[in-house]
């Protein structure tokens, strides 16, 4: 902590956690191939998030220029779309699609989040620096330098995370996309460790954006584009640091002014391991179900009660959930739910589809499969309770579990088994089996979307692990692109 009397106006040194951020985006080497194995997987499970993101109209309306006709020739692309944009705009426009069905990977510890989010911010501005060393005849960045600084970026975001809570003083968990891109961000548009550090400040002077919009009553679309929102906000901060504003250097810690007095209860960042590239190695992928990370060993739970209950859903008595701390205090509803957003953060709404209809997709939450009476029904009949063991291996680093157990108890006395599932199929401990699934939720999202000819090019690219990484990022883009 920088100490400092509130009443010189010497400026003092910069706050050490931020300096720490500096250090480790410009002199760490990344030497671990799991770590760059799993941020090509993720870029790929991001760019199909994405892709599948196009099918909803609530989500394109957030696409394209901020205002009519202010596009950018030769500027960054869009995937999926024929928008070409400035790099701050197009931040939010790949944060909103790579985030809006709640499908990107996740980070689970004392703060939640979605790394992958920071992709956002990642991809405009390396396509934008791409172009641009294109048109000077200079060396493009390449595949191989976005999944280097995904990596910086999950390890940031996902090493405040693991000890520091920002929900727990009401923040939401995109502070930490914007702080994390904008130091990325920073770094790729020319910056050093300074440039670094005042852009960094910057971001912590906004403060945080407030969890309403998660909760209930207020649960609403905000949280689809709140990423895209921390990603825009990112850049911005990372342009204006390149053009020489000056930073905030004891943002956090300045008595009373601080982020620390301010929004943290006076608590000091706390953290139990240096940067490295812990977080991408062990980062959680959302492969099967578009649905809160705390419930998807629920959602699989529910999978295999389904043809026991499917037949006799007017015979259940009650049904028990038992799942982690965390799923009790954030997605346990009862009552009427407003809109999608509410119901892919309710546990019992994703258990009940499943129980039902044996799937959940993100359709399911839309309001037609909603007014099926079926699923309040079942809703009604569901107990949600901590289980202690769940909530010690969640927190455990080397265990890193999302266990929920589900049992459903008929009128006639009769019973399921209780099946308990540790962790998902995108833990780290089940790669080997989630990967391929991963592979086919990517490119059958491309096929959705994009001419078959151009998937052929796409797929085939990807799978030749070192002419991808090679491949300039801007070309990988055009690809993508309408």
């Amino acid at each position: 902590m920088s100490q400092h009397d509130i009443r010189s106006a010497r400026r003092p040194d910069p706050d050490q956690v931020m300096v720490d951020i500096a250090d480790y985006v410009v002199d760490y080497y990344v030497g671990s191939p799991e770590a760059y194995t799993t941020a090509r997987y993720m870029l790929l499970d991001s760019i199909g998030c994405a892709m599948l993101a196009m099918k909803f109209p609530e989500c394109v309306k957030h696409l394209g220029p901020l205002v009519p006709g202010a596009t950018l020739s030769g500027g960054v692309r869009v995937p999926g779309t024929g928008w070409e944009l400035d790099p701050v705009q197009a931040a939010y426009n790949i944060g909103v699609q790579v985030r809006w069905l709640d499908f990107n990977d996740t980070w689970l510890a004392a703060e939640w989040g979605h790394p992958s989010d920071n992709l956002g911010a990642i991809l405009s501005t390396s396509d934008y620096m791409s172009r641009r060393a294109e048109r000077e005849s200079t060396k493009p960045v390449t595949i191989r330098d976005v999944l280097t600084w995904a990596i910086k970026a999950h390890e940031i975001q996902g090493v405040y995370a693991l000890l520091n809570s920002f929900n727990r003083v009401g923040l939401d968990h995109v502070i930490l996309v914007r702080m994390a891109s904008t130091a990325v961000a920073t770094h790729i548009l020319g910056g050093g460790k300074a440039d670094i550090i005042n852009a960094v400040s910057h971001s912590w002077a906004d403060n945080g954006v407030l969890r309403t919009y998660r909760h209930a009553p207020n649960a609403g679309p905000r949280k689809s584009w709140a990423a895209g929102d921390a990603c825009r906000r990112a850049v911005t901060h990372a342009l204006n640091a390149m053009k020489g504003c000056v930073g905030y250097p004891s943002v956090l810690s300045a008595k009373t002014w601080g982020f620390y007095d301010v929004a943290f209860k006076g608590k000091q960042f706390e953290f139990d391991r240096p940067f490295g590239s812990y977080v991408m190695e062990n980062v959680l992928f959302k492969i099967s179900f578009p649905a809160e990370f705390h419930a998807q060993t629920a959602v699989e739970c529910a999978m295999q009660l389904h043809a026991q209950v499917k037949d006799r859903l007017d015979d259940v008595e009650r049904i028990e959930i038992e799942t982690q701390e965390a799923g009790v205090r954030i997605i346990d509803k009862t009552g009427p739910l407003a809109n999608y957003a509410d119901r892919d953060h309710c546990i019992q709404y994703m258990v009940a589809v499943p129980l039902i209809f044996g799937r959940l997709t993100a359709s399911d939450y839309n309001d037609d499969v909603a007014a099926d009476p079926r699923i309040d029904a079942l809703r009604d009949k569901m107990s949600v309770r901590e289980n202690p063991q769940f909530t010690k291996d969640y927190f455990d680093p080397e265990k890193r579990y999302i266990g929920n157990s589900l049992q459903v108890f008929f009128k006639d006395g009769s019973k399921t088994d209780k099946v308990s599932i540790d962790f998902p199929i995108g833990h780290r401990e089940r790669r080997g089996e989630g990967i391929p699934v991963l592979l086919k939720k990517f490119e059958d999202a491309l096929g959705e979307h994009l001419p078959a000819r151009r998937v052929d090019q796409i797929v085939t690219l990807t799978r030749d692990t070192s002419r991808f990484e090679a491949t300039p990022v801007h070309r990988f883009m055009d690809l993508l692109a309408l």
